[in-house]
């Protein structure tokens, strides 16, 4: 019968068997890669070779596999997020609802336009944005909502959409952390007028850096092409070998927030893999949901409208009880030490997020007054703060096992639940 704990120098649950590897290249991104290496274009805006640029194939790819009208590859989550909000028409002073519980980008994009990011608490079960605290966070100065679907939850599209549509708001859908999951049949990112994806290294769908927005809305789409091309767009017409494919069309200044045609051609490779890798990480996280469950521990929930989840994240609140005793930290460190497997809590709320400091940035100083409308020192959201204090979360990397791996994972929860108390000495 164990008597100690890994922290302690006790044999580890796990006993270093490894944990499945992230990212896994598809079958044929190896082929993929080459083939672009060998193009003589590595980038959408080298010259025309008469064949599609990858950027272009997997636009179409991707927003097939949607279902929705556009999609535009950007560099990295970031930037699709910062173009959809400024091709949303927002820009200096507006307000921005955002969820309180999220990554530092959810805030840090608003910041780069020049709004000012207005956080708002989140629903205790899904830890996404609460819809009646968002119509009640809006003023004459609410500009957008960002909706994030977090971990393993999709926010509450119905209600949301409702409060955007009441109060004439744009949603900006960001599902950086939901690749395939679907709500009401649908996929998600295409509920709002911008859906926006990350290809990050951790994400389901990965280039190692990426990023995409999706919509239904033509001129939307142009506007985010300009935006992330320094002002150019696609040519519809072919201009001939050895010519430049984007057009000036001196419509919208932009940025360079291109995707380059090897992560274009990557992603194009990963999308044949996502739904088989996503029903294998639903399978094992409902597993887990049980043998959590039976410890006392509360997993993270979705909405009701979802039809299908997906796995950035696998969360779950540990018991109150527990709580009262032990801080989730401690009980992160313990468990990652008896699996080899980083367990840690989920975000802190973006008000008191070390990566949340406007105030260390002089280009945000933009008027009298501006500081101080983004300041985060005047948030203390209760829900917030009790779900970044209860819940722990790892990769999904880890749910790409089998069940014997979920056995682990309940193992050393229940081992350190059981022996939590020296923890706390």
């Amino acid at each position: 019968m164990t008597t100690g704990l890994a922290v302690d120098g006790a044999a580890p649950v796990r006993g270093g068997r490894p944990w499945p590897p992230w990212p896994q290249p598809a079958s044929g991104a190896g082929l993929a890669l080459l083939d672009v290496l060998h193009s003589g274009r590595w980038s959408i805006a080298s010259p025309c070779t008469g064949e599609p640029t990858r950027e272009r194939r997997f636009a179409d790819d991707f927003a097939s596999y949607l279902g929705t009208g556009h999609c535009i590859p950007t560099a990295s989550g970031t930037a699709a997020l910062m173009t959809a909000l400024e091709a949303c028409g927002v820009g200096a002073g507006d307000e921005v609802i955002v969820p309180a519980l999220s990554w530092a980008a959810s805030a840090s994009t608003v910041l780069g336009v020049n709004a000012v990011p207005v956080f708002v608490d989140i629903d205790p079960e899904t830890l996404c944005l609460d819809p009646a605290a968002t119509e009640a966070a809006i003023t004459p100065a609410t500009k957008a909502i960002v909706v994030v679907h977090l971990y393993s939850a999709l926010a509450d599209l119905d209600a949301l959409q409702s409060v955007a549509g009441r109060h004439g708001l744009a949603l900006i859908e960001d599902a950086a952390q939901a690749h395939g999951a679907t709500y009401r049949g649908l996929k998600a990112g295409t509920f709002g007028d911008v859906g926006t994806f990350s290809m990050h290294h951790t994400k389901v769908l990965s280039s190692g850096e990426g990023g995409a927005a999706v919509t239904d809305d033509p001129d939307i789409a142009r506007r985010i092409e300009h935006l992330r091309a320094d002002g150019r767009v696609r040519n519809p017409d072919f201009p001939g070998t050895g010519m430049p494919e984007l057009v000036e069309t001196g419509e919208l200044m932009g940025s360079n927030r291109c995707l380059s045609e090897f992560q274009s051609a990557l992603l194009s490779a990963q999308l044949t893999d996502l739904d088989e890798q996503n029903a294998v990480r639903r399978a094992n996280a409902a597993l887990l949901d049980e043998l959590l469950g039976e410890l006392g521990l509360r997993p993270q929930r979705t909405s009701r409208g979802t039809t299908e989840r997906t796995y950035f994240g696998y969360a779950a609140a540990l018991p109150d009880h527990v709580l009262r005793t032990v801080p989730s930290t401690a009980v992160a460190r313990a468990v990652t030490a008896e699996l080899g497997l980083h367990v840690r809590p989920v975000y802190q709320p973006l008000y008191s997020s070390p990566l949340y400091d406007p105030a260390s940035r002089p280009r945000f100083a933009i008027g009298p007054g501006h500081l101080e409308r983004i300041a985060p020192g005047r948030y203390d959201l209760p829900e917030a703060r009790r779900a970044a204090d209860a819940f722990l979360t790892f990769h999904h990397s880890a749910l790409l096992g089998d069940a014997s791996d979920m056995h682990d994972i309940a193992e050393a929860f229940r081992r350190v639940l059981a022996l939590g108390s020296r923890l706390a000495r």
